[in-house]
């Protein structure tokens, strides 16, 4: 296993680390950022980002992406795993409540 990457979303200019075998998804979720998803599952297509550096492996053997798509640098967060550092661009990204937020 190797150690944890960064990712960063390019805009916001938030970073958090994700380590195999977490998903990007699951290690935004873990460091308090929601990037948009719904199915978790490579193909409803809700949580497509633009990867501009690094690069992924993918849980499934041809997630909902296009060759084209895949050329250009989209990525599939929910079923990607970082293998090394990564800059994304997830404009609907936004921060998660922290558990004190919630009135809990």
């Amino acid at each position: 296993m190797t150690g944890a990457v960064k990712v960063t979303l390019a805009r916001q200019g938030w970073t958090f680390d994700a380590q195999a075998p977490a998903t990007v998804l699951q290690s935004a979720e873990r460091a308090g950022v929601r990037l948009p998803s719904s199915c978790r599952n490579g193909t409803c297509r809700t949580c497509i980002c633009l990867s501009t550096s690094g690069t992924v492996r993918y849980l499934i053997e041809w997630p909902g992406l296009s060759l084209d798509e895949k050329r250009e640098g989209y990525i599939l967060p929910c079923v990607a795993i970082a293998e090394t550092d990564l800059v994304i661009e997830a404009p609907a990204a936004s921060r998660l409540p922290a558990p004190s937020d919630t009135g809990a």
